[in-house]
């Protein structure tokens, strides 16, 4: 069984200091770099909001990589979206402090982004009714208090593409709330809130357009953004993973059929080995291989698919 790469060589090393450590990722402040931070992706995996007890070879890479492929495309298309990713890899003066094997193992984990004001939401775009909007509007008609027209049926595409904000857990053991647009209205400010609603529709428009000439449907994504305070007034910045099986929920669009749940090309199998066998919910539980070498192929499936590039990081 794989076991977790260890991030003891970056945690220990003098010109780092790690700041956050969530379900998947590491923030790390760099010394000689004060404006920017380090994120590493590592191979975590997490499921119904806890982390499994052992992880998936690759993922983080396959985050990391198919991340900084978003941003390039993402900035091709649209001068206007600003992005906080600055470099891919770690830097020379972090590398300098590791054993080769160590920078082997986070390089294609790693990449360098800007220090910014992260805002408390998580923006959320739907296009087609599924996961956890399907619930909600089976149980009341409503999806994030919007309400929708009757007679939908699961994995319908939806009348528009919906803004579902959530707030955003503050650590590993806490769990995101949906909130209705109002609600992030509230918690952001009625013009932050507009600009987030805008941008990211506009960056949904442009990526759901693109998957779809690679065969990809998006059936819904999740953003977070920063705000630059150094330009007057205040930008919004796109920041984190960006469409990727961790954040979004991709379907291949030759095996769409409305009305029941699609395979998605994520996690899917770990989700429902999990339900199936009452560990829902359960932290630390052990995937068998099988699902672990399922869950890699699907995250390997998704970068090649919308790339069109293999997957190698040797």
């Amino acid at each position: 069984m794989a076991s977790e790469p260890s991030t003891t060589a970056l945690r220990s090393h003098p010109d780092l200091t790690l700041i956050a450590s969530g379900k998947v990722r590491e923030i790390y402040e760099m010394r000689r770099n004060p404006a920017h931070l380090l994120f590493v992706a590592t191979d975590r995996v997490s499921a119904f909001d806890v982390v499994l007890g052992n992880p998936v070879p690759n993922k983080g890479a396959v985050l990391t990589i198919l991340s900084k492929f978003w941003f390039d495309l993402l900035r091709s298309e649209d001068a206007n979206i600003k992005t906080h990713f600055v470099a891919m890899g770690l830097p020379e003066e972090i590398k300098a402090g590791l054993p080769r094997e160590e920078i082997v193992v986070f390089e294609h984990r790693s990449m360098v982004v800007r220090r910014l004001k992260m805002l408390p939401i998580e923006s959320i775009c739907r296009a087609f009714l599924s996961g956890s909007a399907w619930s909600s509007y089976r149980s009341n008609g409503t999806v994030n208090g919007i309400t929708l027209p009757p007679g939908l049926e699961e994995s319908d595409r939806l009348p528009e593409v919906l803004w579902t904000p959530s707030t955003k857990a503050s650590s590993p053991d806490e769990h995101d709330e949906n909130i209705t647009p109002e609600q992030a209205r509230k918690i952001l400010g009625p013009e932050v809130a507009e600009q987030i609603m805008t941008l990211s529709a506009r960056i949904f428009s442009l990526a759901a357009s693109y998957a779809a000439i690679k065969g990809i449907m998006i059936a819904d994504t999740k953003f977070e953004f920063g705000l630059d305070d150094s330009v007057s007034p205040p930008a919004v910045v796109l920041c984190d993973e960006v469409l990727t099986p961790d954040s979004s929920r991709f379907w291949s669009a030759k095996e769409y059929v409305r009305g029941q749940s699609q395979p998605s090309l994520d996690k899917e199998p770990l989700r429902r080995w999990l339900v199936e066998n009452g560990l829902k919910g359960r932290d630390g539980v052990m995937m068998p291989r099988h699902i672990v070498n399922e869950t890699e192929r699907r995250y390997k499936d998704a970068y090649e698919r919308l790339t069109g590039r293999e997957f190698d990081v040797n």
